[in-house]
């Protein structure tokens, strides 16, 4: 039973990717976040592709920028631009363990520096770097404590789903199926608890959500550019703008980091690592 529920869900990840990857091609987003709901959908299947349908799809065109204007769906951009550059890493970090027969702390700790490591050097810095003036540098200190405390939410899911599947369904060698859908389930929960953290960065700009890439025809009509023009509910990135974080930035860190060790302790304490 269980080789045909994975079955099944390959064949039912490889139809939603096909339809992400060829149906976001027209939609006005930015090209990282495009990138990212392909990577998401790759990760979690069909529950990416409703996730692209239900919070990015443009509806009707021209609509792009009030639909996504939603408080939601800009905490939904978010977490899709963590999951998919974190997810990126941590599968990395899974497949050397594998290899390497790594498992437990050692897995975890690999996982985690990876994740984060890509995650926040590419995904965030460097690819959103135009979002600061283009300073790969100055990208580099603004976005280090928000990819941190989502990074954390998202392996405080990931770790005890990933340990205790292991331990129930096993998929410990990368050539395993089970390996590939243990992942998927983990980033999925991950991707869960990474929600509500996301959305508190959105809501005091310290993380973009969604955005809106459109054709801008430049004057003699000649080529068109792109311009990236943030949603309504989340008009610009500099901190000068935005209003006081409430609870401030160190509590919310020091309460990821408690997220991420009960997260560790129910893997530790179910006897997965």
């Amino acid at each position: 039973m269980l080789d045909g529920v994975i079955l099944l869900w390959f064949v039912l990840t490889a139809m939603a990717l096909l339809f992400v990857a060829i149906d976001i091609r027209t939609t006005p987003e930015s090209p990282v976040l495009k990138w990212g709901f392909v990577l998401v959908t790759a990760y979690t299947g069909v529950f990416g592709a409703f996730l692209y349908v239900l919070g990015c799809r443009e509806p009707l065109p021209g609509l792009h920028e009030q639909y996504t204007a939603a408080r939601w769906r800009q905490a939904l951009g978010s977490t899709m631009h963590c999951v998919a550059g974190d997810g990126v890493g941590i599968l990395v970090g899974a497949v050397l363990a594998g290899a390497l027969h790594l498992s437990g702390w050692w897995e975890v700790v690999l996982e985690y520096v990876l994740g984060f490591g890509f995650g926040w050097t590419i995904f965030q810095a460097l690819f959103m770097r135009d979002m600061v003036g283009g300073s790969y540098w100055r990208s580099l200190t603004s976005t280090f404590i928000p990819e941190l405390l989502s990074m954390n939410l998202l392996m405080a899911g990931m770790v005890p789903t990933m340990m205790l599947l292991k331990m129930h369904l096993g998929g410990a060698s990368p050539a395993s199926p089970v390996f590939w859908f243990v992942m998927s389930m983990a980033l999925l929960v991950g991707a869960i608890l990474a929600y509500p953290m996301n959305g508190w960065l959105v809501r005091y700009h310290l993380k973009h959500g969604m955005l809106t890439v459109r054709a801008a025809p430049m004057a003699g009509h000649e080529h068109a550019m792109a311009a990236a023009i943030p949603a309504p509910a989340q008009p610009s990135m500099k901190m000068d703008e935005a209003p006081t974080p409430h609870p401030s930035i160190p509590v919310m860190t020091v309460l990821s980091f408690v997220a991420l060790a009960a997260g560790v302790a129910i893997a530790w304490l179910s006897g997965s690592m």
